[in-house]
């Protein structure tokens, strides 16, 4: 199929998708979702979904001036550690320990259609945090439907699934335009107002700037939708493993300092209208809304 084809396809799939045509599943009644985590991977799973989510939590913390940088030279390397033994599918606590020092508390939480993460970065050290911002990668190839293998082209299929906002409206993925320039190809990074464009991922930078945290996808039968959000949001990443990302901004850490960041992952039927008003009532204060 043509790319001209391909969009068209696109937008009245999308139209059919906010306007309500497209039938949305219901959760109502039942069972709460699980998390459980394992040398970095976090699985959510639960009846209501199409398969296990799976999450490299964390992935990486990394410094500023990254985006035309050797990824090498940005990550600051940490040691993780389940604290909460249970691990009993509904809360789980883990401790990262930064090699220059800094520990960050996780409490990530199972609800009946969300799962919350609560991050407290903590700079102990007489010495200032160049950590700027953390990547938890989320999966989607199971939500999705789409294969792993087709990850790597430049519109791979699942991002045909996928949005992000701006202006406040929702939009499809592929973004027009779609940034293919970077130090590392393929993908695609959108930048929120008020982080510096040289502090994000070095793959290609869109110019387009997102209005709110959230990037999400619907399941294959088009019944469901998840979406991301973790505030403050250092940028919306989709990558080249079949993975969303809307990445934590830390800011760096000045001695003694302590701040937190929150986070949403959101389940539910495909209903945008209503994840834009949970979002609102979730995350009053964004950081993008002035």
């Amino acid at each position: 199929m043509s790319e001209s084809r391909l969009r068209i396809t696109d937008r009245i799939l999308w139209i059919l998708l906010i306007t309500g045509f497209i039938g949305h599943a219901s959760v109502a009644g039942e069972p709460g979702l699980e998390v459980r985590w394992n040398k970095r991977l976090l699985t959510i799973s639960g009846s209501s979904l199409p398969g296990p989510v799976e999450i490299h939590y964390l992935e990486a913390y990394c410094r500023a001036g990254s985006t035309d940088r050797e990824w090498g030279q940005t990550v600051i390397r940490h040691r993780s550690t389940l604290v909460d033994g249970k691990n009993n599918g509904k809360q789980i606590q883990i401790e990262d320990r930064l090699d220059d020092g800094v520990v960050v508390q996780h409490t990530i939480t199972a609800g009946t259609d969300t799962v919350d993460f609560l991050m407290v970065a903590t700079n102990p050290t007489q010495v200032a945090s160049a950590v700027d911002w953390a990547q938890p990668c989320v999966r989607v190839d199971q939500f999705t439907g789409c294969d792993r293998k087709e990850s790597r082209e430049l519109y791979p299929p699942y991002i045909r699934q996928s949005f992000l906002f701006f202006a406040g409206k929702p939009a499809p993925m592929p973004t027009r335009p779609w940034a293919d320039q970077a130090r590392y190809t393929p993908g695609q990074v959108y930048c929120p107002p008020a982080v510096n464009r040289n502090d994000v991922n070095p793959r290609p930078l869109s110019k387009l700037v997102p209005s709110n945290a959230l990037v999400g996808c619907f399941s294959a039968d088009k019944k469901q939708l998840m979406a991301i959000a973790f505030v403050p949001c250092q940028e919306i990443f989709q990558g080249v493993i079949t993975c969303l990302h809307s990445d934590p901004r830390i800011g760096g850490l000045k001695p003694g300092q302590t701040k937190r960041i929150r986070g949403k992952i959101y389940f539910m039927g495909s209903d945008l209208d209503k994840l834009t008003e949970r979002y609102k009532r979730d995350f009053p204060e964004d950081g993008f809304r002035k």
